[in-house]
């Protein structure tokens, strides 16, 4: 090694500057890097004002009550005309003392869920919003500006404050065995109550009357998914498919319609439980439509005995995913030598279908028709198998798995999605597993009132198909200036907006007598 002086390569342009001495110490010989620097941000000129067509730039916060979330008159329209999130309100009970309170039930709720619609997932959100006049314009306040408030601190600020919709949040679904007032039976702590009963019925009677006429025919859709936790909630366990701490929430849908949202721990089969949940909502559609043909379909997480033979004894047919194991493989061996050979022919993926019947040796009561695809891609061989209760004679196997199995990529698979990543359904960080299903309710209600402006008011347009996230971006976030006068208030939309004509015929549609159905 060389006997050279250590010499400071920070001197020399490294961006280390540590002496060759203590490298050497460790056993490591390093090479300084000759790099000169090309920026040095403290010796850069300082532009010249910048001038516009010989103007100067002046910026101010003076523009008066200007808000991003002009569309929230949309959300205020629809709510009108189908009273979904009133009846929603109408599920919980409020024992507070009503002339010691500012903020009656149905305002929290629906500043809450107009606050989701709108992409504002925290409580914390509310801090700042409480003093915006377009979100309390949104929910009928006489006071959009909140100068008549009780208390000199919250004037200036119309709506509720993250700690009172906190305490919303935290309510309990009932209160068996907790104390009770004096000579009463409200509870003695809480203040406002919820029936989560009532709830789950709301969800499929919005589903009924969306309908003007009974279908001949429907599609109930189950499936299970993470909602990954990162503290210690009620319930949590580590899920080993997702390999995460997580819940796992059942949801059911019938196309774009949600009627059933259910969070449950994650140490449990996808399955579990949801016989519960489908006799309810099976039972209030028969009900309604007692001659409507009912179809359930799911993927291989809710193939088992107990589902399948509750369908065959209802009289309801089911279309669900099948785990492979060796012995379907080996039912297949032919197909999946076709499909190879196809596929060396070609180079281009190939599918054989076949059918069987089946039954495992232990678990299932009878032998079922089992559709299998054999399919040879440029990764190898992919089989895939469904059961069924549908005959040949019904439907073949080929136009079962391509048509009805693989719609569940859209429905119910793309409309979680909406619920999780658009409308924050997954947004379960209370420490109680009750008030998180109370936030996975407010997301569900929040999703059924933008379906009901999708399917309602956006049918025949551009965003026909949209997500939700994509309704709140371009119908919802718009630049709006709020003025207030004697007798009206004033609600100027920035005439830059690039949809104005699109704003304008659906609030036309939601203003139309008879639009919503």
């Amino acid at each position: 090694m060389s006997n050279r002086p250590a010499q400071n390569i920070f001197d020399k342009g490294c961006y280390l500057g540590i002496t060759l001495h203590v490298w050497m110490g460790m056993g490591l010989v390093l090479t300084p890097l000759q790099t000169p620097r090309r920026f040095k941000p403290l010796a850069q000129p300082l532009g010249a004002p910048q001038k516009l067509g010989g103007r100067d730039l002046v910026w101010r916060f003076d523009g008066g009550d200007i808000t991003s979330d002009g569309g929230a008159l949309l959300l205020r329209k629809v709510e009108q005309r189908t009273g979904i999130v009133r009846r929603f309100a109408a599920c919980f009970t409020d024992y507070r003392k009503s002339e010691q309170i500012e903020h009656p039930l149905l305002d929290l709720i629906t500043q809450r869920i107009f606050g989701l619609a709108l992409g504002y997932e925290d409580l914390n959100d509310h801090d700042q919003l409480r003093a915006d006049p377009m979100l309390a314009v949104a929910l009928g306040k006489d006071d959009i500006k909140g100068e008549q408030r009780r208390r000199l601190q919250d004037r200036g600020k119309a709506l509720a404050g993250k700690s009172t919709l906190n305490r919303l949040e935290l309510t309990a679904p009932d209160y068996d065995g907790h104390r009770r007032q004096k000579d009463s039976d409200k509870p003695e702590c809480k203040k406002i109550v919820v029936d989560p009963e009532s709830i789950d019925a709301l969800l499929v009677d919005l589903f009924l009357e969306a309908h003007a006429q009974p279908p001949e025919q429907i599609t109930l859709d189950l499936d299970a998914t993470d909602d990954v936790l990162y503290g210690h909630q009620e319930g949590r366990f580590y899920h080993g498919y997702y390999r995460d701490y997580c819940y796992l929430p059942l949801y059911v849908f019938c196309g774009e319609h949600l009627l059933c949202s259910r969070l449950r721990m994650s140490n449990i089969d996808a399955s579990a439980d949801c016989l519960q949940e489908l006799e309810p909502v099976v039972a209030r559609i028969r009900q309604r439509w007692p001659e409507v043909k009912i179809r359930l379909r799911g993927d291989a997480g809710f193939c088992r005995e107990k589902l399948m033979a509750w369908c065959e004894s209802q009289g309801m047919d089911y279309i669900f995913g099948l785990a492979q194991n060796p012995r379907l493989k080996k039912q297949i061996e032919p197909q999946m030598a076709e499909a190879e050979q196809h596929y060396q022919n070609t180079q281009a993926p190939a599918r054989v279908f076949s059918e069987f019947l089946y039954a495992t040796q232990d678990t299932w009561s009878r032998p079922r028709r089992v559709i299998a695809k054999a399919e040879h891609l440029h990764k190898g061989a992919n089989p895939r198998f469904v059961v069924t209760s549908l005959t040949a004679e019904q439907i073949a196997a080929q136009e079962l798995y391509e048509k009805e199995y693989c719609a569940r990529g859209d429905c119910p698979e793309n409309r979680i999605k909406e619920q999780q990543l658009d409308l924050f359904a997954d947004r379960t960080s209370t420490g109680k597993m009750w008030s998180n299903q109370l936030r996975l309710y407010f997301s569900s209600i929040t999703y059924v009132l933008l379906q009901t402006l999708r399917r309602t008011a956006l049918a025949g347009t551009e965003l026909a198909k949209a997500q939700c996230g994509t309704i709140r971006l371009k119908l919802l976030k718009i630049g709006a200036q709020i003025r207030v006068t004697v007798r009206k208030v004033w609600i100027s939309l920035a005439e830059g907006y690039p949809y104005a004509a699109l704003f304008a015929r659906v609030m036309g549609i939601l203003e139309t007598d008879g639009a919503i159905a």
